[in-house]
């Protein structure tokens, strides 16, 4: 099924440019955001239809298909899965580590879904070459059903079509004010539904908010600075905005389409051939399947018009313009499912056979890693000022404090705290068995520590799993002595009452005997009675109570349970 689409070069103007693919549509531009934001927002719209398969600007007639296959958006999507499809994780410096990572997680997994922001941030920046992502924060409240939810920081992918930041003339990268404009449907005054137009304007100093272009709200920015970040998926030297993975997957993805269009109109069009008649009326000759024509003039002839056309060249052709797009995506064409042998590839020879998909990778992570970063910061500032209880490190909920040079409260004026480093888990798969069997040959030649392997086999929180395994060691080291204790109360019940040692256990030295043998050294003789238990078992009353507990189960003394039936 294909759609119309027309392209918004075409109708590009002060007043008709779309910005966006919401169903609202158009957002009138003033002439100065036309001239600076104009060619930008035009590229994201011609983008997001590509990416969408919107890639035909006229229909055809009835019966005539408009072939679309929608490699820009096969690509855009499997480079973004590729980059962030096994997260990101935060890590922060040892001074802090106790307090910072445990705030970052609550942030990205608690307050938001973390796969969900990282992909959504994946896909505007791989479609449209620019990511914006807004930190806000939004208050405790209650629900109609009176549930409490509590406050959180909200971390928000923006639609690039409603962004127009505004950076210093002669420094890129500082941004001095930001505006989010876009359309919503509202309720007027009268009770009828009207289109309305939402514009926020955020500085170093003031937050503005208008609807229709009048003043709903002005405030002081209690942050004292902007709370976007502005990611460019692959910078360009020079250039504010970024460079999106399907710029040059377009033109070729447009004449592949073109060209699989032509080469279907050729098999529908053989498909149904031409019957050419020489000789005789077609009017006087019946059509139809399994029909029998007689009585033909001498000189007639019937015959279909057959396909003259050698289709393997087109066909050689569509192979070359696909193979194109996966040349300059870096994407292998054995990566979108074509048929492949088995085999236990090794991750270096996987890592050969994906080094352009790689080199993309690590483009886009240096620019992603740069952003993350800044977000991340804005997150510690935005709960420190709304929540400053969070700045008190607190062990039941955060991490493990192991030096008394960790501070207890956080100093926000320390830009140390601020300071995150983050770690891209490897994307290509790696063989679990042949990494542990690395891991473990450099802890036998003393390499690396434990606390370093654990790292290296993706541990986020390092000191709460150390711990973790310690309480786990203490405690098997207390059962299993548990164990061992009660084993020896058996034994002596066992010694006890048979005088037979249990089986790998010494019998203890017989008790003197009582009277005048007891005095008398060089007397064998022993006095009858119980032999005693073994040394360290516990008193008389414990393992009586061991006796009687091992008498019940090997005698079965208990009485049998019954149900007395009743008419409940």
């Amino acid at each position: 099924m294909s759609i119309a689409f027309v392209s918004p070069s075409m109708r590009a103007s002060a007043s008709d440019l779309t910005v966006s693919v919401s169903p609202l549509g158009l957002v009138e531009l003033a002439d100065e955001e036309f001239e600076v934001h104009g060619p930008r927002l035009t590229r994201y719209a011609n983008h997001w239809a590509w990416y969408l398969g919107y890639h035909w600007a006229y229909k055809r007639e009835a019966g005539e298909p408009n072939i679309t296959i929608n490699y820009v958006g096969a690509l855009s999507r499997y480079i973004t899965n590729f980059t962030f499809g096994r997260g990101v994780h935060f890590q922060s410096e040892k001074k802090y580590e106790h307090i910072v990572p445990a705030l970052l997680d609550r942030a990205w997994s608690v307050d938001n879904d973390k796969k969900s922001v990282l992909w959504q941030m994946g896909e505007n920046g791989s479609v449209a070459g620019d990511c914006f992502v807004k930190v806000a924060y939004e208050p405790a409240w209650f629900d109609a059903a009176g549930n409490a939810h509590p406050g959180r920081v909200r971390i928000l992918p923006l639609n690039g079509a409603q962004c127009f930041p505004e950076y210093h003339p002669h420094d890129r990268d500082r941004l001095l004010r930001f505006k989010i404009k876009y359309k919503f449907w509202a309720t007027s005054l009268e009770g009828t539904r009207a289109v309305y137009t939402y514009t926020e304007i955020i500085t170093d100093d003031v937050i503005e908010e208008y609807v229709n272009d009048e003043l709903l709200d002005a405030r002081e920015n209690p942050l004292g600075q902007i709370p976007v970040v502005h990611i460019r998926n692959i910078a360009i030297s020079g250039s504010p905005w970024g460079l999106a993975d399907i710029v040059d997957v377009i033109p070729l993805n447009r004449e592949f389409n073109e060209k699989a269009t032509e080469v279907s109109d050729i098999v529908n069009y053989h498909s149904a051939p031409v019957t050419i008649i020489t000789g005789a009326k077609a009017s006087n000759l019946e059509k139809g399947a399994r029909k029998i024509w007689g009585g033909l003039p001498k000189d007639a002839n019937v015959f279909n018009l057959e396909n003259g056309v050698d289709l393997s060249g087109p066909l050689a052709y569509l192979d070359m313009i696909k193979r194109s797009m996966h040349e300059l995506t870096g994407v292998p064409e054995s990566a979108l499912g074509q048929a492949q042998a088995i085999s236990n590839t090794s991750g270096v020879a996987l890592s050969i056979q994906f080094f352009p998909l790689m080199q993309r990778y690590s483009l886009k992570q240096t620019n992603y890693t740069s952003g993350l970063k800044r977000i991340n910061e804005l997150v510690l500032r935005t709960l420190f000022l709304y929540e400053p209880e969070t700045r008190i490190y607190n062990p039941a909920t955060q991490g493990i404090r192991s030096s008394e040079e960790q501070p207890l409260i956080i100093d926000p004026r320390d830009p140390e705290v601020y300071d995150t480093t983050c770690d891209w888990p490897p994307p290509l798969p790696v063989d679990e068995l042949v990494k542990l069997n690395e891991v473990q040959a450099k802890l036998a030649l003393g390499l690396e520590s434990k606390r370093g392997a654990l790292r290296d086999l993706g541990e986020t929180f390092v000191d709460e799993k150390m711990q973790e395994i310690f309480d786990e060691r203490l405690a098997e080291a207390k059962e299993e002595g548990a164990l061992e204790f009660i084993k020896a109360q058996i034994a002596s019940a066992i010694l006890r009452t048979t005088g037979l040692p249990p089986t790998g256990v010494e019998s203890p030295p017989p008790a003197p005997a009582s009277g005048e043998n007891s005095k008398n050294p060089k007397s064998g003789a022993t006095s009858a009675g119980p032999l005693p238990g073994l040394p360290g078992t516990g008193s008389g009353a414990d393992i009586e109570s061991v006796l009687s507990e091992l008498v019940t189960l090997s005698k079965g003394t208990k009485l049998a349970q019954r149900r007395n039936p009743e008419n409940d």
